[in-house]
């Protein structure tokens, strides 16, 4: 079973660097709201940057490929999805949306983490958004000459749900 410490492990974190950092973060954070207002037009067109750069790298990780125009097309919501590949863009694209518009009321517990995998999973044919796995997988490479390298194991499929309320019990 995983543990989920968030409260020793922050300690072995704040190592001088990141004190510092954070100490940075705050004093600059009084002046974002002036730096919005003065330059909105370059904030968003940076934003809108940085959800096609986003979408199309965690799709990339998933083994989710397509063209840069046509990733981007699908980002803006300028075309419908015409393949499995591009569904799961589009609902990558709505999730990170509504992460984006809605920070502030998404709490981290179970049913809003499946409320979320439904909706990125809202455009394929055969939806399994919305429920746990119910069989183990890896994330894994294959490297140039053909060897398999195991990148990430996830939790098994029949302690999914348990571990789900155990990350979101200790986040909170």
């Amino acid at each position: 079973m995983k543990i989920f410490d968030y409260i020793n492990i922050p300690k072995t974190l704040l190592t001088p660097d990141i004190v510092a950092m954070l100490t940075s973060i705050h004093e600059h954070k009084g002046k974002q709201e002036l730096y919005i207002e003065a330059h909105a037009d370059v904030l968003t067109t940076m934003m809108e940057i940085a959800k096609v750069q986003s979408t199309g790298a965690s799709n990339r990780i998933e083994g989710i490929h397509t063209t840069d125009k046509r990733l981007e097309e699908l980002v803006r919501d300028k075309s419908a999805p015409r393949s499995r590949t591009e569904q799961e863009i589009t609902g990558y694209r709505d999730v990170l949306a509504t992460i984006h518009e809605s920070y502030d009321y998404i709490h981290p517990r179970p049913n809003i983490i499946l409320q979320l995998h439904r909706q990125l999973y809202s455009f394929a044919q055969n939806s399994i958004g919305g429920s746990y796995k119910n069989s183990d997988n890896v994330i894994s490479e294959t490297d140039t000459e053909g060897n398999e390298k195991i990148r990430f194991k996830p939790v098994p499929a029949y302690l999914t749900a348990n571990a789900m309320e155990n990350l979101c019990t200790a986040f909170i």
